[in-house]
């Protein structure tokens, strides 16, 4: 039963993430995929490893896009805003990366540690192709270091600043990084049961192979 729980968990943590990214479900920036990414390099399967977190981004970035462009009215597919979304994925890669960093550890400090930092290289790279790139032509990027500055701090007028998203990112990516190994931890591949049924089998097929 244990082993099949920790077959679906990788399933479970999908689910939950493609659901945090519906708009307004969540506030701004507070999301988990920042941890499923970073979890994906560190505990998922290696046939799971990269497709499955890559493949929901993909679909829920597409579908994303879709509504913002005709339901919300933004231009979102131009050359400019195809780009920042590449600079997205480079940070996600980034995360996925630093996750393989800890594959094989248990250690629950470590891999909080690693997804917060991870969410603190993920605002970076964006926020910084977010001012490089414009894609919204927003007129406080200028290209200085006012200008990104302004980016990883105060951002554009009438959204929040962006200090409140990378405090959102911080305690999303550390919150869902905690929980995600957490339950991976305390759900073990296979149950002490299971383990005395296995040696339970082993020992009664050695005499036969004797």
């Amino acid at each position: 039963m244990s082993l099949r729980l920790r077959q679906l968990l990788p399933y479970v943590f999908l689910a939950l993430v493609a659901l945090s990214r519906w708009p307004g479900l969540m506030p701004a920036n507070f999301s988990a995929v920042y941890a499923l990414v970073f979890c994906a390099g560190a505990l998922f399967p290696e046939q799971l490893t990269w497709r499955a977190p890559f493949g929901v981004l993909l679909v829920t970035d597409l579908a994303l896009d879709a509504y913002y462009q005709f339901g919300m009215g933004y231009e979102v597919f131009t050359v400019a805003g195809l780009l920042y979304l590449a600079c997205n994925y480079a940070g996600f890669g980034a995360l996925w990366w630093l996750g393989r960093r800890f594959r094989g550890t248990r250690d629950l400090l470590g891999l909080l540690g690693g997804g917060v930092l991870g969410a603190i290289v993920f605002y970076l790279v964006t926020n910084t192709a977010a001012w490089l790139l414009n894609p919204f032509h927003n007129p406080e990027y200028t290209k200085s270091l006012a200008g990104w500055l302004v980016a990883l701090t105060a951002g554009t007028k009438g959204w929040p600043q962006t200090w409140e998203f990378f405090r959102n990112t911080l305690f999303s990516g550390g919150l869902f990084t905690g929980l995600f190994a957490l339950a991976w931890r305390f759900i073990p591949s296979e149950s002490p049961q299971e383990k005395g049924e296995e040696t339970e089998e082993g020992a009664q097929a050695e005499p036969e192979e004797a």
